[in-house]
């Protein structure tokens, strides 16, 4: 059984921002900067903490200040760590030397991405769903797709999201206005719905008690649990949607870990087309984190109150924010959907899968309880009666292994870390050992 002896309390909520005060032209007191008369978004003032990932490598300078010789894990923010693989580096390489050419120069693209990429995602990623091409918008990422979609929705809509849930479907809300202020005594927003998704449930919300919201954000398989809602809980949640008249931002990043059966798409559920947009990534199946490349999928079918499309009003939001997508990435993204291509980014997954099996075993070893590591890269690790700070802490002073507080994805996520799976076999390995000697 673990054993630790924790010594801080730090609170979820870190650092708070400062109010800047209304002023006419003039030089602040720390002498750097001169204040304008442009009054500060209010919107910005009600972002309570520091955004959760910023923080953490903040974190983890401090500790390698304070430690330099020490080799530091990172088990924390989930960033790629294996190679591209050469048939789609190459293929992106040949299309940048093709720039430098009189014929294979080519300056902006469709702002909706590449027609034969879109073609690819729907043939190859959809299959016998009926996705179209044209549905499909072409990005780079669906983090930018999340703040893009909520410019198209708005700050008169009312959001719900699992919980705990990746951060910035959160903060994205806030920052556009869709909220309340953060109220300490709960760790929550205002105004925003939180379901909680808990092993206690089985990592979905009881819809019975869900209260009716506009909008429904919601990820499987999920970061930061790794949970996989199965058909029938999607089946749940994509008739609530119907029955409330909401819509479902569904994100599927991780889709490409899915090992059992459940539906990769919220588009395998009957109705889905009529309630549903969907957001995904090139980035934790192909190691694009860097190269930046996503899409997000609008059914023709999804209308708005008044019966407009939210197509035709995406399309406006993307041709006016966003220029497309690199054509050098989109060069990439199309070589990895090639028959080769998905053999090799295979390896890749299968290569975490592993990674994350041994971690899960490792901490289910020390007697610890653990979720998710088998439907997605993340292993979620619960500390009964203490908080997630602290086992951040903890584990850094004393192994030099990053994590990620569990309350830094909501109050749900209080008691547990999320461990990520990327990472090389051999820090994996290390990473297995220290924590096994400082918790047994």
């Amino acid at each position: 059984m673990y054993k630790l002896s924790f010594f801080s309390s730090m609170p979820c909520a870190i650092f708070f921002q400062p109010r800047m005060s209304h002023a006419s032209l003039k030089v602040r007191e720390d002498g750097v900067g001169v204040c304008t008369r442009v009054t500060r978004n209010m919107n910005m003032e009600k972002l309570r903490n520091g955004y959760l990932f910023p923080e953490i490598a903040m974190r983890e300078l401090e500790h390698m200040k304070k430690y330099p010789n020490a080799k530091v894990i990172s088990l924390g923010i989930g960033d790629t760590t294996q190679p591209i693989p050469d048939i789609i580096t190459s293929s992106m390489a040949e299309h940048a030397h093709r720039l430098s050419t009189i014929e294979g120069y080519r300056g902006y693209g469709a702002e909706q991405g590449n027609k034969a990429l879109r073609k690819a995602i729907a043939e190859t990623l959809y299959g016998d769903l009926p996705v179209k091409d044209t549905e499909i918008f072409i990005s780079d990422g669906s983090q930018c797709d999340i703040s893009r979609l909520q410019l198209l929705l708005g700050s008169n809509v009312t959001i719900a999201v699992q919980d705990p849930s990746f951060p910035a479907y959160i903060d994205s809300g806030v920052i556009i206005g869709q909220t309340g202020d953060f109220q300490d005594e709960t760790s929550k927003y205002q105004n925003i719905e939180y379901m909680p998704c808990r092993p206690q449930n089985n990592f979905f919300p009881d819809l019975t008690t869900t209260a009716k919201t506009d909008v429904i954000f919601f990820c499987s398989p999920n970061n930061p649990t790794g949970h996989a809602a199965s058909r029938k809980q999607l089946e749940q949640l994509v008739d609530f949607a119907r029955a409330n008249g909401s819509i479902i931002i569904f994100d599927s990043a991780y889709a490409a870990y899915v090992t059992d059966e459940s539906p990769r798409s919220i588009y395998e559920i009957p109705g889905a087309r009529e309630v549903a947009i969907e957001i995904s990534s090139f980035s934790k199946f192909v190691g694009f984190t860097g190269v930046r490349l996503g899409w997000t999928v609008v059914p023709e079918e999804l209308l708005f109150s008044n019966g407009f499309p939210v197509i035709k009003d995406f399309n406006r939001i993307v041709c006016t924010c966003f220029n497309g997508a690199s054509n050098i990435a989109q060069a990439g993204g199309l070589a990895c959907l090639s028959s080769d291509g998905l053999r090799a980014v295979q390896s890749v997954v299968d290569y975490y899968k592993e990674n994350a099996k041994i971690l899960g075993d490792t901490f289910t070893s020390l007697g610890l309880d653990v979720y998710g590591g088998i439907n997605a890269p993340y292993a979620w690790v619960h500390f009964p009666g203490v908080k997630s700070w602290d086992v951040f802490a903890e584990i850094l002073e004393k192994t030099h292994i990053i994590t990620v507080p569990g309350c830094g994805f909501g109050p749900g996520g209080e008691e547990h870390i999320r461990v990520s799976a990327f990472g090389h076999r051999e820090c994996i390995l290390e990473a297995s050992r220290r924590l096994k000697n400082l918790l047994t």
